[in-house]
This record gives structure tokens, sequence and C-alpha cells, in this order.
């Protein structure tokens, strides 16, 4: 464990943030939320683009070793912290895991977080298109979880962990849930682990 806090620079409405923060949470790593305001574009300042040129939330700081993205820093934090929970060590149940993080990476952020990102940051994608993608990815993980627990198995993973926040507050971008039973109980499942955190929920789309 870490002695000191793990500096996690982010924003509280970004998905790719709550990630971060939701993963530091449940491993009980004492962190500290520093600030980036998207809003006023400090993700563009040379001291943030000196930490990630990509200038994109998240990046931490773990007592010197500096990261960004947020699967590559869940990845890291499963090594160094999980002790074996977060991350199968086996061929197939590491690939497994890795499929989920291109998912998220992929039609995760082409669907349900574009279509919030319209909503909630006025992003000018086309509405009918990224919620189409959404449902396309929702039907195929409601598939998935027919029969098991998590997306990977039976325990949680980091496959979890990056699949949670943008499908949770899908409806933000006006893409319902509620044809998705599986889903919506995978979503409870997360929700009810020891040291979950939520994300802050604002008033757009199904949420208004």
């Amino acid at each position: 464990m870490s002695q000191n806090a793990i500096k996690l620079f982010g924003f509280p409405l970004s998905g790719h943030s709550h990630r971060v923060e939701l993963m530091l949470s449940l491993l009980g790593l004492p962190s500290e939320f520093v600030l980036v305001d998207l809003t006023k574009g400090a993700h563009k300042h040379p001291e943030f683009l000196a930490m990630n040129p990509f200038g994109q939330v998240p990046v931490i700081d773990d007592n010197g070793t500096v990261l960004a993205d947020s699967n590559a820093i869940l990845l890291y934090l499963a090594q160094k912290y999980g002790e074996g929970r977060w991350l199968p060590s086996d061929a197939a149940g590491a690939a497994a895991v890795q499929r989920w993080l291109s998912i998220a990476a992929g039609p995760l952020a082409a669907g349900p977080a574009r279509a919030r990102l319209i909503t909630v940051f006025g992003a000018p994608y086309n509405a009918e298109e990224v919620i189409a993608n959404a449902h396309a990815l929702l039907k195929v993980i409601e598939a998935e979880l027919s029969g098991r627990q998590y997306l990977v198995g039976e325990q949680p993973s980091i496959a979890d962990v990056a699949s949670y926040s943008y499908i949770a507050h899908a409806p933000e971008g006006n893409v319902a849930l509620v044809d998705y039973p599986n889903l919506r109980a995978w979503l409870a499942r997360i929700e009810a682990l020891p040291h979950f955190v939520a994300m802050p929920r604002t008033a757009a789309g199904l949420q208004a």
C-alpha cells in the first residue's frame, strides 16, 4: 500500500475520472482529488499538459509515478494494489478483461458516453446515431450478463469498473435502461460493493 495519498487529477462529471475514483475507493487506497476544471480549459494548461500531453483527465500521481488514461490507470492499480482480486492472472481471464477494456474505449465511448456528452456538455455529435450505438452495445451486454454476475465471471474485475460509470449514467444521454434487466441487476451489484462511490448525477436527458 502507498503510505501517502494518491493524487487523482480529474473532473467530477467525467466518467473516465470516476472509473479511477471508484477503483481507488474499492481498493481502500488513500487518495486526494485534484480538480481539473474542464469548463475553464484547465486540461489544456501547460502544467496539466506536462502530465498528459493529450490534455485529458484523469491523471494520477502515485507518489511520483504519474500515469494518464483511465484504463491504463485501472490496470496499474489492480496490479499494484489489487492482491489478485481485480485482474485475473490466467491468460484467458486476463484476455477477457482486456476485451472489456477495449469495449470501454470503443463502443462504450462511441455510444453511451457520447450520448451523455451531448446533453451534459453540448458536444456536437449526432444524437440519433450515438443513441442507436448505445442500444446496440447494451443489447450485447444484456445477453453477456445472462447467467453470470459480472462481466468476467462471478467476481468483479476492472472490466466492471471501466464499464460502470457511463452505463449507469446513460439515461442522462437519453439512453433508457428499462429494457435491460440483467444490466440493471449488474449495476446494482456494483453499487453494493464495499466502498462504492457514485458519480454525481445531472438533471439531463431522461434524468431531467
